[in-house]
């Protein structure tokens, strides 16, 4: 069970991080702790499993990058796990997952390629699709950004 304290640095942290020198003093004065009792928790809660990961959002459109696009792939399921591992380790991609084909849809792996637009989309998933030996994709670019959300586990 957690604490309301850490579900307060939980909170702190699905927010965006103060871009500054000491980010972590400046959230942990925001919630009236010391800076070492703030990151001691946030250790603590990953020590449990209670945090997996932190990582960082990147907005893409504001860094250069245009054109997005899902890459829905077709990957013969004894090939899924090497070919996937092979498809995450490219820069380009930033998101490798299976999900099970729905009726009528026959694609079984997806990765997500950003580049400065759609032309560059394509040689890069071209380049991908050389490396792993397959060629049965279609390209589903971004057209409008509707929502984009991090989960929120704990409101402030």
């Amino acid at each position: 069970m957690l604490t309301d304290l850490e579900k307060k640095i939980i909170a702190m942290l699905q927010t965006d991080i103060p871009v500054v020198k000491r980010p972590f003093l400046e959230m942990a004065e925001q919630i009236g702790i010391t800076e070492e009792k703030f990151l001691n928790i946030v250790k603590n809660l990953n020590d449990q499993g209670m945090i997996r990961r932190f990582g960082a959002t990147l907005k893409h459109q504001k860094s250069g990058f245009k054109a997005n696009a899902m890459v829905a792939w077709k990957i013969p399921e004894d090939k899924v796990e090497k070919t996937g591992n092979i498809m995450a380790a490219f820069q380009e991609i930033t998101h490798c997952y299976r999900r099970n084909p729905a009726p009528g849809w026959k694609y079984n792996l997806y990765t997500m390629v950003h580049a400065s637009n759609e032309d560059e989309c394509y040689t890069i998933v071209k380049k991908i699709s050389e490396a792993v030996g397959e060629d049965d994709y279609e390209l589903l670019f971004s057209r409008k950004e509707l929502k984009k959300t991090s989960m929120k586990y704990f409101e402030d």
